[in-house]
């Protein structure tokens, strides 16, 4: 079951890729679809990224969800940096912040860290064990508790469904 689960997320990943990449006529949606069938079956068995994820309704809606929140805090930071950058004080307060994740699934944390990372005033800058070094543009809390909450807690519960 393991192995039918991975080859099948692999395959649909391998797919939207190619729809991505090729379009939606129907020729190419027939060779898409065999391609990421046989390369999924080549390479299932090395590939053990897609063990963490959750096949469930419960997870599929909280992947929605999560996607809808990113993007909101994606744009929420963007115009804040934006003011900051044309502020003409320039109100930053920089530094390197200690916050924890109880993420246990490898690409949960992968995702939690690029999330984290690709909002603007945010940057993972390490990651050991359960804890993350952040870098940011403007630290309002240096306790480790109070950073999570702020810049960990808004994706980490959704990653918790999804990935476990």
């Amino acid at each position: 079951m393991k192995y039918f689960k991975s080859w099948f997320l692999l395959s649909i990943f391998l797919f939207i890729f190619w729809l991505l990449l090729a379009g939606t006529d129907l020729q190419e949606l027939i060779v898409g679809i065999a391609v990421s069938i046989l390369i999924s079956s080549i390479l299932v068995k090395n590939i053990s990224v897609f063990d963490d994820i959750k096949i469930s309704l419960k997870a599929f809606i909280c992947t929605i969800v999560y996607i809808c929140i990113f993007m909101v805090e994606l744009i929420k930071s963007n115009f804040d940096v934006a003011f900051r950058v044309l502020h003409p004080k320039l109100p930053i307060n920089p530094g390197i912040v200690k916050v924890r994740t109880e993420l246990k699934s490898k690409l949960g944390r992968i995702i939690l860290a690029n999330s984290i990372t690709l909002t603007p005033g945010t940057l993972t800058v390490e990651i050991q064990e359960d804890y993350y070094y952040i870098h940011w543009i403007d630290v309002t809390a240096e306790d480790i508790d109070r950073s999570t909450e702020l810049i960990v807690k808004k994706f980490e519960k959704y990653l918790e469904v999804i990935f476990g």
